[in-house]
């Protein structure tokens, strides 16, 4: 039986500053992120099995993702907590505001990067993460892709 890649979309809102950065980036901002997560593996090929000739439910895969990633960064704010904004971040806290506190800069590139790691660690064994493309802009992505890694 063939491998086969499936791709399920998600969208989210999240804010972010960049510390220390030299452009417009250094300010709080948000984007209307896309992501896109591509799996690969081989249909199920016992026909008394109810996802038969599925690679994985769409709605595993969703699940998955909805619970590491958007429903933890949508209409969040992610601030690396290795720099000064951590007191931007404390107190934004305080004002009841859902902030993310990460131990790196949290550009489009990073953030692939630590989605990829949260999405690998709850796949199936059978399945296995080929890549992620982290859209931030409508002409600025990131993509990660395992054979890379």
């Amino acid at each position: 039986m063939s491998n086969i890649r499936i791709t399920k979309q998600f969208s989210f809102e999240t804010g972010h500053a960049l510390y220390g950065y030299d452009g417009k980036c250094k300010n709080v901002h948000g984007h209307s992120y896309k992501l896109s997560v591509t799996v690969f593996g081989k249909p199920i090929t016992d026909s008394n099995n109810v996802k038969y000739g599925m690679v994985i439910d769409f709605t595993d895969l969703k699940k998955i993702v909805r619970e590491e990633i958007v429903d933890v960064f949508d209409h969040a704010t992610v601030f690396n907590k290795n720099t000064p904004h951590i007191e931007l971040a404390k107190e934004l806290k305080e004002r009841d505001h859902h902030v993310i506190l990460v131990d790196y800069q949290p550009t489009s590139e990073n953030m692939v990067i630590d989605f990829a790691s949260k999405i690998q660690n709850r796949l199936p064994e059978n399945i296995k993460l080929h890549s992620l493309r982290l859209q931030e802009t409508e002409s600025s992505f990131a993509e990660w892709f395992a054979s890379d890694n």
